[in-house]
């Protein structure tokens, strides 16, 4: 290249701007075609040209190079010949004649898509003569090239006619294949309808004329908007087109899949003679959102040779199963998949999430950890499954070190950290995940002085998205900050239905039904969905408004199983059983029996967790064993093997037993527990002192300053007592021991311990605030109602059923409905 005093083609067309003149232009072009004479007839007929791409790295391995320069049998990795320098010939003389780079605008995709299937053909002119109307067949036709083509380009001012129809050819090309471009760039701003009205002003002229890229983009609107009409018909347009063109059908399958019509695209995909890769995505990925997770397994593993895409899918599965099966199957296929795939950050980000779901926190940190290049999106999902497993304060300490990096960067001058994104919105949506995942854990945790300082740090630009608004409302009624929540409400200027629902959420937690169900009154119908319905139900429930909740209950026209589940807790705290079992049977004489219809459910606006038994809850406040115990037995026939659901149920019973003072029963169930290898999960109090989270379990003794909390404890203890507290034995689910009383089992509570240590750091404490893991017990209630009067101090609990707000005029937000 020293004797090259110009350097390459492309830095004589970057000078200009219309590319070269006609007679340097005529020079190089014959120069060329020359160039390409001699190495047919005098070096090899099998040597394959590599210089035509105007900086000389067209490459001879498929799909490695620059695809505009590439023909279609490169990257169908088909054997090679001398047509494809004729391919990389004609781009380049085009190239020459308008000094444009190819395709510009076109992403790399768009242009390996519309080479490979050969869909930038065009009509030749009729103007054209016959030697070159023959030349631009073979051009629409790269298998059809003859070698004698070269000779004919020696001709130069045929060459310059040919060159003349080559531009007339691309310019023709581009136009379809910019209806496609406009397309994808309205479905890109989600702009669905508008898309399907250009393709259908199109396809109206001539079906034929749509090319696949086109017709891609309609079936992605269509997937979009679940306009199942619609899609429908663009299949019967094209289904002659399917059985020789295999390109589109992974989209049609896709479209079926995502509109929940997984018989036709199952159908469609039996039909295949020939299955792509991309077909079988499509249909793992349709599984996955149709919750068939098994069948797309058992479907990954049909294929020889699954890709990454293939590989990223079944870790989804696995994770939306998150059994012992599934997490066995994890590691078996994240330990054979080739070490190229763990440089493929989404593999990543779907195997920790896929480890976390299963229980597999400590496999999910390993991976993570031993990642060199730590993306947002790996981040997110390591927060989001530590705050699923309750372990929130992990999750906020991992945004504690992504905020610290971001510090280290802009004090060191450093670029931003390279997190794989090519676009800044994708970079955006990143930030925005990790702030998302960052609300939900401090909703988890439940302490309002932590989200306000984690608040303070959320930039002005996110704050503005109404994700992250939604999220926030959410929040804030879940650490017992309603006003912030409405504030939030009251200024998001197009709300949807999870910001209506989290508000209405909001109000039903802290006590506030009549307002819940207000609101409820004021949202759309045409918003309102199953989550809704439970949000205001649950509301009347913790308000005792039950003839409110029977009205609602009765004007839902669409009942299912969790709408159902929630009127009978409502209907259970009021104990109302008889009316209860009612509606069990009327729900069973439409339905099969479900579990969930005897399971208590916690409303998460996000996810519904199931936690209790809706009759057993009931039951435990009115001491009723007899209906206990009819429960329990009908769960066991129904669900032998629904042990997750059981467990709960049987230590509940066992609770009703002790608390109607038979101890014996109840120690005999919680045996017959232990035998088979269950274990009651551990109360735990958290709360914030001076900035500082401290966890109590009861009869904690871990903390320096236990001894002082226990004496704390002793003098709270004489308090209320003079205040004409006596404690009730029937909350004491065990044998007491001989050194034991029922004041010590009782003044032992975890929550107890955290009030006394707030006490001990601070005598006058104005607020305090508490997060109990689970439902706190009817003695400690009382006790918290009046040392909120006595120390006249607010208090605020959240137990894994409500919030209760312990006013100083010794009363409980709850109103007792707990």
């Amino acid at each position: 290249m020293e004797f090259v005093r110009d350097g390459a083609l492309n830095s004589l067309l970057q000078k200009g701007k219309s590319g070269l003149y006609p007679n340097a232009f005529i020079q190089y072009a014959k120069q060329i075609a020359d160039g390409m004479k001699y190495l047919r007839d005098e070096v090899s007929e099998h040597t394959i040209h590599r210089h035509l791409k105007n900086v000389q790295i067209l490459s001879y391995t498929s799909a490695a190079g620059t695809f505009p320069w590439m023909s279609s049998e490169c990257i169908r990795s088909n054997a090679f010949s001398t047509k494809c320098n004729v391919r990389s010939f004609c781009v380049l003389l085009r190239e020459c004649i308008t000094g444009e780079i190819p395709y510009r605008g076109f992403d790399r995709m768009q242009v390996l898509f519309g080479i490979a299937t050969n869909k930038y053909s065009s009509r030749i002119p009729t103007a054209c003569p016959e030697n070159a109307s023959q030349f631009m067949k073979v051009g629409n036709n790269f298998h059809i090239i003859d070698q004698h083509i070269v000779n004919y380009m020696n001709n130069q001012m045929k060459l310059l006619k040919y060159v003349i129809l080559v531009g007339r050819r691309l310019a023709t090309t581009q136009s379809n294949v910019n209806i496609g471009d406009q397309m994808k760039m309205l479905n890109d701003n989600k702009q669905y309808t508008k898309a399907l009205e250009l393709f259908d002003t199109l396809s109206k002229q001539n079906i034929d004329k749509c090319s696949n890229w086109i017709i891609i983009q309609a079936l992605k609107a269509c997937t979009e908007i679940n306009d199942v009409q619609h899609g429908s018909q663009i299949h019967n347009l094209i289904s002659s087109r399917l059985k020789r063109d295999p390109y589109v059908l992974p989209s049609l399958i896709h479209f079926y899949m995502q509109c929940g019509d997984v018989s036709h695209a199952q159908l469609l995909f039996d039909k295949s003679t020939k299955k792509t890769l991309f077909m079988y995505g499509a249909m793992m990925k349709g599984y996955i959102k149709n919750n068939s997770a098994k069948k797309a397994i058992d479907l990954f593993k049909e294929v020889k040779n699954p890709n990454e895409v293939m590989v990223n899918l079944v870790f989804n599965a696995c994770a939306q199963l998150a059994t012992e099966k599934e997490l066995n199957l994890l590691k078996s296929i994240s330990s054979m998949i080739p070490n190229s795939f763990y440089s493929n950050h989404y593999v990543l980000t779907s195997l920790i999430d896929a480890f976390i779901k299963c229980g597999d926190v400590k496999s999910a940190k390993s991976l993570f950890d031993k990642s060199t290049k730590k993306t947002l999106p790996m981040y997110g999902a390591l927060m989001t499954g530590l705050t699923i497993n309750d372990r929130e304060e992990e999750a906020i300490a991992i945004f504690n070190e992504i905020h610290l990096n971001e510090l280290h960067r802009e004090n060191h001058n450093e670029k931003q950290i390279n997190l794989l994104f090519e676009k800044k919105t994708d970079c955006f949506e990143a930030n925005i995940t990790i702030y998302l995942c960052l609300i939900k854990a401090l909703a988890k945790l439940g302490i309002l002085e932590q989200a306000q300082s984690f608040v303070q740090q959320i930039p002005s630009s996110v704050l503005a998205d109404h994700r992250i608004q939604n999220s926030l409302i959410h929040m804030w009624g879940k650490v017992g900050s309603v006003d912030e929540a409405k504030r939030i409400f009251e200024n998001i200027s197009q709300l949807d239905h999870i910001g209506w629902t989290a508000m209405i959420n909001s109000y039903g937690l802290n006590g506030m039904g009549i307002e819940a169900v207000k609101l409820f009154h004021q949202m759309p119908k045409e918003l309102m969905n199953d989550l809704t319905y439970v949000c205001v139900l649950n509301a009347c429930s913790h308000a005792g408004l039950v003839d409110v909740a029977r009205s609602i209950f009765n004007n839902i026209q669409k009942k299912t199983e969790i709408i159902y589940t929630t009127m009978i807790d409502c209907l259970s705290r009021r104990a109302a059983f008889e009316e209860a079992q009612q509606l069990i049977e009327q729900f069973e004489r439409d339905h099969a029996p479900a579990l969930t219809i005897y399971s208590l459910y916690s409303l998460d606006v996000f996810i519904i967790h199931k936690v209790l038994v809706p009759l057993l809850s009931g039951a435990r406040n009115q001491k009723n064993t007899k209906l206990s115990q009819e429960v329990v037995d009908r769960m066991q026939k129904l669900f032998p093997n629904m042990k997750s659901s059981l467990v709960p149920a049987s230590i509940l019973l066992a609770n009703v037993y002790a608390s109607a003072g038979d101890i014996e029963k109840a120690t005999d169930i919680k045996i017959e527990l232990h035998k088979s290898g269950c274990k009651k999960q551990i109360g735990v109090t958290v709360t914030d002192i001076d900035g500082k989270l401290w966890k109590f379990r009861a009869h904690d003794r871990s903390h320096a300053e236990s001894a002082e909390i226990h004496e704390q404890v002793d003098r709270m203890s004489k308090r209320i007592i003079e205040h004409g507290h006596k404690y009730d034995a029937s909350w004491i689910v065990r044998p007491m021991q001989p050194d034991e009383t029922i004041e010590t089992l009782l003044c032992g509570h975890s929550e107890r311990l955290a009030m006394a240590a707030h006490f001990i750091r601070n005598r006058k404490p104005k607020r305090i605030q508490m997060t109990k893991n689970l439902r706190i017990c009817g003695d400690c209630h009382e006790v918290t109602k009046l040392v909120a009067l006595i120390y006249q101090c607010e208090i605020v609990v959240r137990d894994t059923n409500r919030m209760h707000h312990f006013n100083m005029n010794g009363q409980c937000s709850c109103q007792d409905y707990f």
